[in-house]
């Protein structure tokens, strides 16, 4: 701008050298670009040779949460076609993270109100799972152990929290714990039926975290990374939750006692006055159910687990409580134990046939004469049903002409002989017609095996015996 003003003004190159303080050359050209209509909008930038990898750059950042090292990335950016020095690229890297870090959340210090946040979450330790709590106001920490992460021990669980705490608070703060949903609608957490009647029993207001955003209950995250580095490892582990709860006692007792790095007092204290804030508790505790509900289908079983356990007939359509106890899975309908069955796969199927009135049968096709021959035929009785069955597994190909000469020979020698003969034909498995006309041929002197009965017994005699020094070889002199 300064350049074409002192031309406008002076009318020469060499003027404006003199005036700008440049040379010639570039008072030529920019004034003619000015004749020609181009705006000068300054020196254009060079293209750089991390363009072609600035985008991968950015993506590994953003995945590593701005922690890579250019180091790191170099051999990835030659890979991808990078052919400058590894100085450019720590530049690049570098810009990126600058970038990263801008757009990143603001974070700012939470203050808890007394009497208004628990916060409650779940984690593995030691081969158990253990459930951390934390008042935020007063920072009382509780510490227990458990084998599962059901609904009922969470329950069951934080009713001993309040329990000790003496109070319930406004708010129980939670991540998206699945024992704890009914499901998610539009990022809303619908919490589970048997959640909100709790809830209501003792008068707090279930609340849940963003989805994987674990900063949002940071207080109850730094004590579990607390108890898992100065009461777990220690430890070593217990053989049983009721060891690691006596353990977590003593622990909670003496972290409580101690002066807290964040507020500078003592949570136990604390606890103290925040306890004429919380709400009281309910006289009754309300009973928790043991087991999931499920509904017992009309083949009478339950899911469970991804397998089938069957229930009595008579609760179809019912729910029924189910619950592995000491490896069986228990069915309880109200106060009831209805079946006990024990553990399988998932996609098998356990089955009592008491619950369905007896031993299961199996489906068999059922017989339907339709010519003479087939009802005269099965007029003999079951046993003609038998020998039909029996001929047809066989893979008889004439079985209806065999049909024609079974009825003749009932015609010669008569009803009762003819049933006999074909007991016996299904018995020792003989299903031609020449095999019927065999055994009545042979009449009434065909030999009858039967089962064998007891072990006869003998009293055999006694004889004398001699030692074995009789029986050695003596050396002759």
């Amino acid at each position: 701008m300064d350049i074409v003003s002192a031309y406008q003004e002076l009318g020469s190159y060499r003027a404006v050298v003199v005036v700008c303080r440049t040379t010639h050359k570039t008072v030529k050209r920019i004034v003619e670009r000015r004749d020609r209509g181009q705006i000068e909008h300054g020196r254009t930038a060079s293209p750089k040779n991390t363009d072609a990898v600035i985008g991968l750059v950015a993506e590994r950042v953003r995945a590593t949460d701005g922690r890579i090292s250019a180091k790191r990335l170099l051999p990835v950016a030659r890979a991808a076609g990078y052919t400058g020095s590894g100085r450019n690229l720590r530049r690049a890297v570098a810009v990126a993270k600058g970038a990263w870090k801008r757009e990143q959340r603001s974070y700012w210090p939470w203050v808890p109100a007394p009497g208004e946040h628990l916060v409650i979450d779940w984690a593995d330790a030691a081969g158990m799972q253990m459930f951390c709590a934390v008042l935020a106001w007063s920072r009382y920490r509780f510490v227990r152990f458990a084998t599962d992460q059901r609904r009922e021990t969470t329950l069951g669980l934080l009713a001993e929290c309040l329990e000790e705490i003496g109070g319930a608070p406004a708010v129980v703060l939670a991540d998206r714990m699945g024992c704890l949903k009914a499901g998610i609608v539009a990022n809303v957490v619908v919490p589970h039926p048997e959640y909100v009647w709790f809830a209501t029993h003792f008068g707090f207001r279930p609340d849940f975290c963003e989805a994987a955003d674990p900063e949002s209950k940071g207080v109850v995250e730094a004590l579990v990374r607390y108890a898992r580095s100065d009461l777990v490892v220690p430890a070593g582990g217990w053989s049983s939750p009721a060891t690691g709860n006596a353990a977590a006692r003593t622990w909670c007792a003496e972290v409580n006692g101690c002066v807290h790095s964040e507020t500078a007092a003592v949570p136990a204290d604390r606890l103290t006055t925040e306890r004429a804030l919380l709400r009281s508790l309910p006289s009754l505790r309300p009973p928790l159910r043991e087991g999931a509900l499920r509904k017992v289908d009309r083949l009478a079983t339950v899911r469970f687990g991804s397998a089938r356990y069957s229930a009595p007939k008579e609760l179809v359509g019912q729910r029924v409580a189910v619950a592995v106890v000491d490896g069986t899975v228990v069915l309880r309908h109200g106060e009831r134990e209805v079946a006990r069955h024990r553990c399988v796969a998932p996609g098998e199927v356990a089955l009592d046939d008491a619950h369905y009135g007896g031993a299961v049968a199996r489906p068999v096709q059922a017989v339907r004469p339709r010519s003479e021959a087939e009802h005269a035929f099965l007029g003999l009785g079951s046993v003609a049903e038998r020998f039909l069955r029996a001929v047809a597994a066989a893979g008889t190909t004439r079985l209806a002409s065999e049909l024609v000469g079974n009825l003749a020979l009932e015609a010669a020698w008569g009803r009762e002989t003819m049933v006999a003969a074909l007991e016996r034909a299904v018995t020792f498995w003989r299903l031609t017609a020449a095999d019927i006309r065999a055994i009545l041929g042979a009449g009434m002197g065909a030999p009858t095996p039967t089962r064998p009965g007891t072990p006869l017994a003998f009293d055999l005699p006694t004889v004398p015996t001699r030692p074995l020094s009789d029986y050695a070889l003596v050396a002759l002199r």
